[in-house]
């Protein structure tokens, strides 16, 4: 019998410390955890990998290409769209970017771990 797989989470941060916190968090709940540092490198991923994450962490900014950029190129990516994004940034007016950018939905840094670990599942599952 075959045991399902783990859903999977790419974590795309530049913060070293960020990403090995998310990391731990994550994979202590059961998740494949996938880490890019900045969103060429996301999107370098996305485009080799066998299977889709279930959700995207994604950071707004960072060096070498921002969430930003990485939000426009996945929307119109026809076989990246459709994977959840979640946007976490330290930013003020998370709320406000987030829904210009079209995620599933926002968190502020620093995150609460109940609020992402239920965010994450909400949006992981559909």
């Amino acid at each position: 019998m075959n045991k399902p797989s783990k859903p999977c989470i790419l974590i795309v941060e530049d913060s070293l410390d960020i990403q090995e916190s998310l990391k731990q968090l994550f994979e202590s709940e059961n998740y494949d955890v996938q880490i890019a540092s900045h969103g060429q490198e996301a999107l370098d991923y996305l485009r080799s990998c066998a299977k889709h994450p279930n959700i995207i962490l994604l950071d707004l900014m960072m060096p070498i290409m921002d969430g930003y950029e990485f939000r426009k190129i996945q929307y119109l990516d026809e076989a990246l769209s459709k994977i959840p994004v979640v946007i976490m940034t330290a930013d003020g007016h998370v709320e406000e970017k987030s829904a210009k950018l079209g995620g599933a939905a926002f968190l502020k840094k620093p995150v609460d771990i109940d609020i992402i670990l239920n965010t994450v599942y909400k949006y992981r599952t559909k």
